[in-house]
């Protein structure tokens, strides 16, 4: 049985103060928590949402050089932006807080020198890379070089943006100073480091065996990343910009940001508490209360090995009791790059297209990237406005409350005796809320977001079959019942509308005249009173036109063309030679899930995988180690060629083939299927 919860920490991954948002931290972040608190706050629910600007780290440090300004004036300027962007968006945050703030600082610090008054610590020396010409140690972020997994050239220090694979600086090839452009030396130096191999033993209790219920992406990513051994991680760095170490011997060094970034959220929730009169420490010590973590699948090691490896250390605080990381979403068929320009900004969407809030939501909801990465489409985004909001949810309560005034002045009429249609659509609406409460505990918001276009589509065919506006003339009182019904469904999609769409669930209760509800009285057809009087009605949604999307595309269309002229986009290969049909008709495609993968060993270009095919579960090995890391593929739904002939590739016998395509960057993205299809299935 689930545990019962008295209060709820939310946290949304903090965003990086040296850019804007875009449409792919909504959709694999921000929307989903929205989405989620909402619901908690309809139902009742003590709930605290925490988020801010994460202002410190090399990323600030370099941009402030380039553009011959101050960090503070970098990250004031992203930090008002970013904020400002939220609120106008519509998420909800209970307070966005930020780094640079004097009680984040000493949250952060007193944190820090507890720990290592307590010895939780080890202090240690060792060489890092220093730039001699700058006579600057360098962080992980101010070195570039070659990744050694799939062999971009301009991968960081500390992390590759092209295969998402985590580094560490002595990993690149031919690595740079982002200062100077020299080749680094090794210095020694001294940091404290959080020795998580002492927390490995605890981790695979707490984690791996405690939280099987996780969703396989992160799940998938931990085991790997434990099952290959935990080391040492330093928490301090060689930096001007940051929360100084204030112990002895921490002189010239500062917080390591991801000891940092993670206690604002502590930090937030302390301000929050100033502010409203509250006890912070019940949202973070206290064991009934639930801490959930939504972020995106590059930040799933951090919340869930080290910063709760930070907290168990320290002794006191709650640890996560899920986090719902989701993947990453692409953008016309290609990743999303800010140092592209690939990218849908949220601060030009709300000046573009003001007052649309809810159809990018919409969308951004509907194609959730959240088992596996998915992508956004500006003509996708005009069919989901003009298919299924105008001509649906919109089209519904456009006629019901317009037929109300018709023939009733606007005053909801009195429901008379049912007839079996009218108890077929009751029982929807009876059972809707709790189908989407469902799923959003489940944490599948794509999901609910269908569960809440049933009912709207279940009303939208109850009056197209029931045609009030032909039986008016011989029987007003059984359209009377029918408009009743109507308007009853309207109401419950003002309150079940609210977490996805709360721009639209305002609009709602305005036309229909009454307060905003809470999650316990959807499911009734009696929310609103006969003879209560609606407004005018006034349109949720309007159609979408093809030169407002033409527009947008037109923006990428340019964006690409200077990328290509730079060099940054690949050709398509050459079409290879025809096949007959026959030819095809022979390969075996099956749906296969990938249950384990590891490099093999003496290869710097094949993983392993272990894929179950259905009937059996089969050793592949696939040459993409380039491309991927293990832990980035566990879970995955991939397409298998099954009836391959079997082929020892050094000493191991690889039973299949899976199939990748080649992005515009010349990344591998593994070809997949939809998640609810079952494994073994074949392809036709």
């Amino acid at each position: 049985m689930a545990k019962k919860f008295k209060r709820h920490t939310i946290t949304s991954a903090l965003p990086y103060a040296n850019g804007p948002i875009h449409i792919g931290h909504l959709a694999g972040v921000y929307i989903p928590a929205d989405i989620y608190v909402r619901y908690l706050r309809s139902k009742g629910e003590d709930v605290v949402w925490v988020c801010g600007s994460d202002e410190h780290g090399v990323a600030i440090e370099l941009k402030a050089r380039k553009e011959q300004k101050t960090p503070q004036q970098v990250v004031d300027f992203y930090h008002n932006q970013i904020k400002e962007s939220f609120a106008e968006f519509g998420i909800s945050f209970d307070i966005y807080h930020r780094t640079s703030s004097e009680l984040h600082h000493k949250t952060a610090s007193d944190f820090f020198k507890q720990m290592e008054v307590e010895g939780k610590f080890r202090i240690e020396t060792s060489e890092q890379f220093y730039d001699e010409k700058e006579r600057q140690f360098l962080a992980d972020r101010y070195i570039k070089g070659t990744c050694p997994v799939c062999g971009f050239q301009e991968a960081y220090g500390d992390q590759c943006e092209n295969c998402g694979s985590t580094l560490s600086p002595v990993e690149l090839k031919n690595p740079k100073s982002m200062l100077s452009g020299e080749a680094p030396i090794m210095k020694k130096t001294q940091h404290w480091y959080l020795p998580l191999d002492e927390y490995e033993a605890w981790l695979k209790d707490w984690l791996l065996e405690g939280h099987k219920e996780w969703k396989p992406n992160v799940y998938g990513q931990c085991k790997s990343w434990i099952d290959n051994g935990l080391k040492p991680r330093p928490m301090t760095r060689d930096l001007n910009w940051g929360i100084p170490v204030s112990v002895e011997g921490g002189e010239g060094k500062v917080l390591y940001v991801w000891f940092d970034a993670p206690i604002g959220y502590i930090s937030a929730t302390k301000q929050w508490a100033i502010d409203n009169g509250k006890r912070w420490e019940d949202y973070w010590k206290a064991d009934d209360t639930r801490l959930l973590h939504f972020i995106g699948k590059d930040n799933i090691v951090f919340h869930c090995i080290v910063f709760p490896a930070i907290l168990k250390a320290e002794g006191s605080y709650i640890l996560p009791d899920n986090v719902p990381a989701n993947e990453f979403l692409n953008l016309e068929g290609s990743k999303i790059s800010t140092s592209r320009n690939w990218a849908v900004w949220l601060h030009e969407y709300l000046e573009d297209f003001p007052g649309k809030q809810d159809i990018l939501r919409y969308t951004l909801t509907a194609n959730a990237p959240e088992t596996k990465d998915n992508d956004f489409t500006w003509k996708d985004f005009q069919i989901k406005n003009n298919s299924e909001l105008v001509a649906i949810f919109g089209n519904f309560v456009n006629r019901a409350v317009v037929l109300t005034h018709k023939y009733f002045e606007g005053k909801v009429p009195e429901r008379g005796e049912l007839q079996p249609s009218d108890n077929e659509v009751i029982k929807s609406v009876k059972v809707t809320p709790q189908r989407i409460a469902n799923s959003l505990d489940q944490f599948k918001f794509r999901d609910a977001l269908f569960r809440l276009m049933e009912l709207a589509r279940t009303g939208n065919k109850y009056l197209a079959d029931t045609e009030p506006w032909k039986l008016i003339k011989e029987d007003r009182g059984r359209v009377g019942t029918i408009l009743n019904i109507a308007i009853q469904i309207s109401a419950n999609l003002s309150v079940l509308c609210e977490p996805f769409l709360p721009f639209t669930a305002e609009k709602l209760t305005s036309i229909l005249a009454i307060k905003k509800s809470t999650w316990d009285k959807a499911g009734s057809v009696d929310l609103i009173a006969s003879d209560h009087q609606l407004n005018k009605t006034v349109l949720l949604f309007e159609k979408m036109e093809d030169k407002e999307v033409a527009a947008q595309v037109n923006k990428l269309l340019k964006t690409k063309k200077m990328n290509e002229q730079e060099g940054r986009l690949s050709d398509l290969p050459a079409m290879k030679e025809e096949i007959l049909f026959n030819d095809f008709t022979k390969m075996d495609l099956r749906v296969g899930e990938i249950k384990t993968a590891e490099k093999l060993e003496k290869s710097d270009k094949l993983l392993k995988f272990s894929v179950d095919i259905g009937l059996e579960t089969r050793t592949i090995l696939s040459g993409v180690a380039k491309h991927f890391t293990p832990q980035a593929m566990i879970g995955k739904k991939v397409i298998v060629v099954a009836n391959l002939a079997p082929r020892r590739i050094m000493g191991v016998e690889s039973q299949g083939m899976l199939l990748f395509a080649e992005n515009r960057d010349g990344k591998l993205i593994a070809v997949s299927t939809d998640d609810d299809a079952q494994n073994g299935a074949s392809i036709n």
